[in-house]
């Protein structure tokens, strides 16, 4: 009886994870064990519509896929902090290979080269998100608009602050104006994250770093939650879930929980219900997503500014081809390529 279950529980499993591969060709991007959960939400799998009921052990069976190996073990998205420093991969091109590339690189190195975008601006922008899925979804966007993006998880650790801090520290010393956006998950802690990120700051306001630079005072910071906010999760039909149900487990609708009687927690539930909204939902909404992070970037830096980026890069190109023309570096270019390919006959 038990073995043939187990064979029933694998014909399942086999054809989760054909389904999982089949929508995923209309997906753009990568997606949690979470986000899949979202974005499965609806769907027909195996017979059975899946609802928010199912969200935990579609978590299981598709962590239970790429074990058996029915799904590509990077099907999922991961977190860079969990990913290996120090990965050297060998060349394939030969020496010779490889210097021509960079003579020729020569030719279009501007591709290469970092402006500084925020010369001239009045703002420089950072983004904080609290799940990996909501990185994956605006991180193209981000990278469109110079913007470094990162993933929070709940409270960020010291290093994650201190970091950002410091760029927020040298862009106020340039003189502008530090805007940190932020987009998280609709709960008590979630909201109560954003409130707090200046205060998270202020913590490190003594810190010293080993270069002699010293801490961030974020008095002038200006901060931005962007999402994920009520009136974007109804308007959208965002999944809510129907508890407070913490990451570590713990249920703050319940009186037992120390910090349920908080005026943050009881102003919550007043307001919204014993329900939640995380952000992972947004993923069934990817360009309205994508929509919502733009208009929160372009409030502060106009929808003129990738028009401008797109000046600075053309004044670039203009620069270095006239120094290229004026170097004939084109021409010496060409007869040093011409050499190398002679000797490799």
């Amino acid at each position: 009886m038990a073995e043939r279950k187990q064979r029933g529980r694998g014909k399942k499993l086999l054809a989760f994870a054909d389904a999982l591969l089949e929508i995923s060709k209309s997906i753009t991007i990568k997606a949690s064990t979470r986000g899949w959960a979202y974005l499965l939400e609806g769907e027909n799998v195996n017979g059975k519509e899946i609802t928010k009921a199912d969200f935990d052990q579609i978590e299981k069976d598709i962590n239970k896929c790429t074990k058996d190996g029915l799904i590509p073990v990077d099907f999922l998205a991961q977190e860079a902090a969990r990913g290996f420093d120090g990965v050297e991969v060998p060349n394939d091109e030969t020496p010779t290979e490889f210097m021509k590339a960079y003579l020729d690189a020569v030719l279009t190195c501007e591709d290469w080269y970092i402006s500084d975008w925020w010369d001239g601006e009045d703002y420089y922008v950072q983004m904080l998100v609290e799940k990996v899925d909501l990185k994956t979804l605006f991180s193209p966007m981000c990278k469109e608009y110079h913007i470094p993006i990162a993933t929070a998880k709940g409270w960020a650790s010291i290093m994650q602050r201190a970091l950002y801090a410091r760029r927020f520290k040298e862009a106020e010393e340039n003189g502008l104006t530090a805007l940190l956006l932020y987009c998280g998950d609709h709960d008590p802690d979630g909201l109560r994250i954003s409130d707090f990120i200046r205060s998270n700051l202020e913590d490190l306001a003594n810190i010293r770093w080993g270069d002699g630079i010293e801490g961030y005072d974020p008095k002038d910071l200006k901060i931005k939650r962007f999402g994920l906010n009520y009136d974007f999760i109804v308007k959208n039909n965002l999944t809510w879930i129907d508890n407070l149900i913490t990451g570590s487990k713990k249920n703050l609708a319940s009186p037992s929980h120390p910090n349920n009687k908080l005026p943050y927690v009881q102003d919550y539930i007043k307001q919204f219900g014993v329900r939640k909204c995380e952000a992972n939902a947004i993923l069934k909404k990817p360009k309205e997503a994508r929509k919502l992070c733009k208009d929160a970037i372009e409030e502060y830096l106009g929808d003129g500014v990738l028009e401008r980026f797109s000046a600075k890069e053309d004044a670039i190109h203009e620069e270095l081809e006239l120094i290229r023309e004026k170097a004939g570096l084109k021409k010496a270019i060409a007869e040093a390529l011409e050499a190398i390919e002679a000797e490799e006959e």
